[in-house]
């Protein structure tokens, strides 16, 4: 007698095995992927993307990089968005106080539409024999954009005569921000100034840049005998009283120069005292990470030093680069702002900021002319957004602030 077995399981067959697990497996193909990229971006995003990330989150940086950028923009289409050239002059009109710009007209009862900037009325003071203006409200200086007036070559290359804005009849006065004690517009000298102040400190940055990087880093990287040398030469560099020897330098100068030997003069002096700070940043980076099993590493798989310095271990503080950068310009700009100023500068016919501020230096012009002071303007603003976006930088390159 056969004994059959408690609870007996049916036998699964393969077929019914595959039709058991086909709805899983349609399940599983009806499942959308995920987004792949996404997530592997968002995994392993790069050191500058995380930077950048940081730092769109600070509004002054972000400020701050906007009115640079705008500055900068300025300093390359000057030619274009000044109404005149910085030689132009009309002895008639010296101390012009500013222009208001209108754009409607109201005068004749109506609405019309146009620009336009009303005129000067000369005449003396009869206490004091100042010469003084008042606003001839029935003449109207007609202006319009993208005015044909003086020619000109954008960036010495692109001849042109086309201006942002100017006045329709070239010989009535036009003078939004002001004129000088020679009659010159003190916009257009403004824009041509922003061409130099701004790229002075670009260019002299950019030297004391490459001097304090590789000198640092050699001095970091070797040790011993070269080290104590280009420390030497830092500590003694760091003792010299700076703007003292800067006036010497300045006036060691020979006068008879030209322009632009004098611009890079100029440059070369400033240069010459700015990159000791950086160096000593430098070297000490390079004293901590020479030790690094990474860099004990690559020197024997057969690295020269050049490729150690530049390949290796400078990327590793590159955002630190990058703000120490941004944190220098400013003082470029005040201190060829500041020699100028003092007549040991750029001089004429040279334009900027430092020699703009040279017709502030007697108060009493400035107390009757005071949109002279307007260049003064400038410098704070430029300072100001540089400092910004460099306190932004080495805030979002701390990566103990991510």
């Amino acid at each position: 007698m056969t004994t059959l077995p408690e609870n007996p399981q049916p036998r699964r067959t393969e077929s019914a095995t595959a039709t058991a697990d086909a709805p899983e497996s349609r399940q599983a193909e009806s499942r959308p992927n995920p987004p792949r990229g996404r997530a592997h971006q968002r995994g392993s995003a790069s050191q500058s993307r995380l930077v950048w990330r940081a730092f769109r989150k600070h509004r002054l940086a972000m400020i701050g990089a906007a009115v640079t950028l705008l500055l900068y923009l300025v300093a390359a289409f000057a030619e274009f968005l000044a109404p005149f050239s910085v030689a132009r002059f009309d002895q008639a009109h010296p101390y012009a106080p500013p222009q208001r710009l209108h754009v409607i007209d109201t005068s004749q009862g109506g609405w019309e539409f146009g620009l336009y900037v009303n005129g000067y009325v000369a005449g003396r003071d009869p206490d004091t024999l100042e010469r003084v203006y008042r606003v001839d409200t029935s003449k109207k200086v007609r202006v319009r954009l993208f005015d044909r007036g003086e020619e000109y070559r954008l960036w010495g290359l692109i001849p042109s005569r086309i201006h942002l804005v100017g006045p329709v009849d070239d010989r009535e006065p036009m003078y939004l921000l002001g004129s000088d004690q020679s009659g010159r517009d003190l916009l257009s000298r403004l824009v041509y100034g922003t061409r130099v102040s701004m790229t002075i400190g670009l260019i002299g940055v950019t030297m004391a840049f490459v001097l304090g990087v590789v000198l640092g880093g050699i001095s970091g990287y070797f040790g011993g005998r070269t080290d104590t040398l280009i420390q030497r030469a830092v500590e003694f560099f760091m003792s010299v009283p700076t703007l003292p020897l800067w006036l010497g330098l300045a006036a060691a100068v020979p006068s008879g120069w030209g322009p632009l030997r004098r611009y890079f003069a100029i440059t070369v002096i400033l240069a010459t005292f700015a990159w000791t700070d950086l160096a000593r940043v430098t070297r000490g980076r390079f004293v901590s990470l020479r030790v690094e099993d990474f860099i004990s590493s690559a020197r024997l798989d057969g690295n020269r030093p050049a490729r150690m310095i530049f390949r290796h271990m400078l990327p590793l503080f590159t955002s630190h680069l990058i703000a120490s950068l941004t944190l220098s310009i400013p003082g470029m700009i005040l201190a060829e702002t500041a020699l100028s100023f003092l007549g040991l500068g750029l001089q004429a016919p040279v334009v900027s900021w430092g020699v703009l501020l040279q017709a502030a230096q007697d108060v009493q012009v400035v107390a009757t002319a005071p949109w002279l002071m307007l260049p003064g303007v400038a410098v704070v603003l430029a300072v100001l957004s540089l400092n910004f976006v460099g306190d932004g930088l080495r805030d979002a390159a701390d990566p103990y602030r991510q």
